[in-house]
């Protein structure tokens, strides 16, 4: 977003960091004149997020701050199917919604999961729900960090879609897709039990394989040594 840049400091830099990528980091090189615009995304920790030994006591779990820009989407996608759903059961973790929201019966409410109850967290759910924010959707190629959070704890996650997702998942096979409380209750009601855990098992495997920290320090690395070498495009 140009509000935020600093089109003068830009070039200065000859490496850039970027936590988009895609189509952002030619606007980088284009438009702003960075020499070398590389992304950098978030990693987590895979001695912190792994899967851990507890019995999943909800159907659905969001993990997240409230934020006006994804309440349309954690409504249609965990709160209407929950008042479709009266025997299953749904948990919304996070500060700052307001009072006004009318959450259904079968919905817990935790006001703060501390990041040492992530891991649990994440176990207690059978699918978790991925909601991205509206700016990071309009630019695409921005994975949140809960992504790869859940991901490393094999948690199977349902998510809305933006571009360049795929990049970072196998759609349907490493994460699955809603766009309707429909397709949310399909997942939940429909996927046999041993899908799920191996949907969730694959994207562990896919987060241990390009998404931890070890990697980013790699990446980081290279960048850096190609910034020196001038080879940056």
């Amino acid at each position: 977003d140009e509000e935020y840049l600093s089109p003068e400091l830009i070039p200065k830099y000859q490496l850039y960091l970027s936590f988009t990528g895609g189509p952002t980091l030619a606007v980088l090189r284009d438009r702003y004149g960075s020499p070398c615009p590389r992304p950098f995304y978030c990693s987590v920790d895979p001695d912190h997020y792994r899967p851990a030994d507890r019995e999943p006591q909800w159907d659905l779990g969001y993990l997240g701050t409230y934020s006006e820009d994804r309440q349309p989407t954690l409504d249609r996608l965990l709160l209407e199917p929950a008042r479709r759903m009266p025997q299953g059961s749904f948990v919304v973790a996070g500060p700052q919604y307001p009072a006004s929201i009318e959450w259904p019966a079968n919905v817990e409410r935790l006001d703060h999961v501390p990041p040492d109850r992530h891991p649990a967290f994440y176990a207690g759910q059978r699918f978790t729900l991925n909601v991205t924010r509206g700016e990071m959707i309009v630019a695409g190629y921005s994975p949140s960090i809960r992504l790869f959070e859940a991901a490393a704890c094999g948690s199977p996650i349902i998510s809305d879609i933006w571009e360049g997702l795929e990049t970072f998942f196998a759609l349907g096979e490493e994460i699955l897709i809603a766009a309707s409380p429909e397709q949310t209750l399909r997942y939940l009601t429909e996927i046999p039990e041993e899908e799920r855990r191996r949907i969730g098992g694959r994207a562990r495997a896919r987060v241990l394989e390009h998404h931890t920290a070890a990697h980013r320090v790699r990446e980081l690395e290279q960048y850096v040594n190609d910034a020196v070498a001038v080879t940056c495009s």
